[in-house]
């Protein structure tokens, strides 16, 4: 696999310039999968979200991305992977996430961009707080995002990461 693009930025990202970055001069690509994550106005049961705000510490949020995309190409076949996270004041359709994930064959493509969106989700050191109708509170890992991990063969329970 070649060196995957791991980004946290405050801007949003462009997904058709990013997603042709990765197959730029490639004939050896079968699959991309892209997901785009965007920011709601509800969490839950939860309506009337109208800021989320997301804190990483830098350098250590990368790290723990590039480590999550070392397990991932260890898993599977994978050619090329783009990982970018917003942090900030974002507002209900603000895109949030980008994970973009290569590979010949479409089963390894689309099995490792969901690994790495269900890893995000627990285990990289974001930090989410929102704010809306019923105040600002932070936000905690959800029991079906760690289930989620779990069918990786990842315990989110005794693993480091953020909510």
């Amino acid at each position: 696999m070649r060196q995957p693009t791991i980004r946290i930025q405050h801007e949003a990202f462009d997904v058709a310039a990013e997603s042709a970055r990765i197959r730029a001069g490639r004939s050896d690509i079968g699959a991309l999968v892209v997901f785009e994550g965007i920011c709601r106005d509800h969490d839950g049961d939860t309506a009337g979200v109208s800021v989320l705000e997301l804190e990483h510490y830098p350098g250590m949020t990368e790290a723990s991305i590039a480590a999550m995309v070392d397990e991932a190409a260890r898993r599977w076949p994978l050619q090329a992977v783009t990982v970018i996270h917003r942090v900030g004041r974002l507002r209900p359709a603000d895109p949030i996430v980008l994970v973009i994930v290569a590979s010949a064959h479409r089963h390894a493509a689309f099995d490792g961009c969901a690994f790495l969106m269900d890893y995000l989700k627990t285990q990289a050191p974001l930090w989410k707080k929102q704010t809306g109708a019923h105040g600002t509170a932070w936000v905690d890992a959800r029991k079906d995002d760690d289930d989620a991990l779990g069918r990786w063969g990842i315990d989110a329970r005794n693993s480091a990461g953020g909510g």
